[in-house]
């Protein structure tokens, strides 16, 4: 059944679903609709709250792909390739080459969005090497990969909950600082990652097709780019000896170390979005070994985050539509108004996953849609981090089927979206009941 269920999804992708960047303009075309028939905004309305807001999320798109190039530039280091090729031993059959991509995406995105994202496409890649000739179906595989993504908002690097948890956030004046021992390290957290870590490996290695309809990984993928050869320390130049000597690749590092460890244990600071990238960032710096290293490795990382650069801005101005006419407000305020105390974090999770397909942006949904959330849970009595973690679950929830952030993997993977977005939506469904029914019952 299961393997029915993917071939038909997969098809149905391959045929119908665009590329990305025509997602987010088709997008952007149908908030501009709604905005006119459902907010009777006028055009003229619409086309300026789209260019105010194309602009608004420079600074978090930064963060995000800074994100997304240290988690690259660090799985490039050698530690971690060594630790890449061991794990991918580990998959010697088709069934196993699935489940350890779907496990291991769950593992290092639930530590880390971006580093996940990024180690576990260069492990599919990895693993594609291993079993090629072996009957291993390639978009399965990067389509498993992805499906572990499920659970990065409930994780180390989450956006609202983080966010929620650091001084001077927008709603600090309504709510206080709320500690992550409530959001994702209490039950509602952690309890559907565990769900998802044990379930939906075996979903996805149920959908692998039959070995005539297997397609397996170009060798073009495994194509490096080619490196310069390397001089003699006596033939370098003054400059390229200091791009080669690991000298101020490790007085940097040690520096950015102890500001760790006074950020952590003398500051008590908490863990955000900067300190994660700070805390790669050096990482990368030290393993790399030399500057010149880090540096290519940065320019190869650079290659990942090209469609948030380009993308990102379309979702800001689609974000601009849905806050300025009050389009968001309407459907988060349509679901709060029917909800109970008990149910308001279950509707606020299917909100979330609507509006998560206009506004692919953790930190982003939540300034969209945390106030009016929030305002809902203090007048009926809900709990306040479970609604919090509502908005995360749903915001990581319909990425399965919102191409944005597969990008960086699928740049990795050399694979377009059509080819795993069809597994990906069975990922969605298995993954909203699991959350649905936790988030109703805890």
């Amino acid at each position: 059944m299961l393997r029915v269920l993917g071939s038909a999804f997969s098809k149905f992708a391959k045929r119908y679903l665009p590329d990305a960047l025509i997602f987010a303009i088709l997008l952007t075309l149908l908030t501009f609709v709604l905005g006119m028939i459902v907010q009777q905004k006028s055009p003229m309305d619409m086309i300026r709250y789209m260019g105010d807001g194309f602009w608004s999320l420079l600074s978090f798109a930064m963060q995000m792909c800074l994100v997304l190039m240290t988690g690259h530039i660090l799985a490039q280091t050698k530690p971690m390739a060594a630790i890449l090729k061991a794990i991918a031993k580990a998959a010697n059959t088709p069934f196993k080459a699935v489940t350890l991509a779907c496990v291991v995406m769950i593992i290092t995105s639930y530590l880390n969005w971006g580093f996940g994202l990024i180690f576990t496409s260069l492990l599919a890649i990895e693993i594609a090497k291993n079993m090629k000739g072996k009957g291993l179906h390639y978009p399965l595989l990067v389509a498993s990969a992805y499906s572990g993504f499920l659970v990065w908002h409930a994780g180390l690097s989450a956006s609202a909950p983080l966010l929620v948890n650091t001084k001077g956030h927008f709603l600090e004046k309504t709510i206080g600082l709320v500690p992550v021992s409530q959001t994702i390290f209490a039950p509602i957290g952690y309890l559907p990652v565990i769900v998802l870590l044990v379930t939906l490996p075996f979903i996805m290695a149920g959908m692998h097709p039959k070995k005539e309809e297997v397609v397996e990984v170009d060798p073009a993928v495994f194509t490096e780019a080619k490196k310069a050869p390397k001089k003699n320390w006596s033939e370098m130049t003054p400059a390229e000896k200091m791009e080669y000597s690991p000298v101020l690749s490790v007085i940097i590092g040690i520096i950015g170390l102890v500001y760790i460890l006074y950020y952590f244990f003398v500051k008590k600071g908490s863990l955000d979005l900067n300190i994660v990238n700070f805390i790669f960032l050096m990482l990368g710096i030290l393993l790399h070994g030399t500057p010149k290293n880090f540096i290519n490795a940065a320019i190869e990382a650079g290659k990942t985050v090209w469609a948030i650069v380009v993308q990102f801005p379309f979702y800001a101005g689609i974000m601009g539509m849905m806050i300025n006419s009050g389009l968001a407000a309407t459907i988060a305020n349509w679901f709060a108004s029917f909800s109970t105390a008990r149910t308001l974090p279950l509707f606020t999770y299917w909100s979330a996953g609507l509006i998560n397909l206009f506004v692919p942006s953790g930190g982003g949904q939540w300034s969209v849609q945390g106030p009016i959330m929030i305002e809902a849970a203090q007048k009926i009595g809900a709990s306040v981090p479970k609604v919090i973690m509502g908005v995360a679950w749903g915001d990581a929830w319909t990425n399965m089927i919102q191409p944005f952030w597969a990008l960086p993997l699928l740049s990795v993977a050399k694979l377009d979206i059509r080819d795993i977005m069809g597994y990906c939506a069975m990922a969605l469904i298995w993954s909203g009941i699991v959350t649905s029914l936790l988030i109703l019952i805890l």
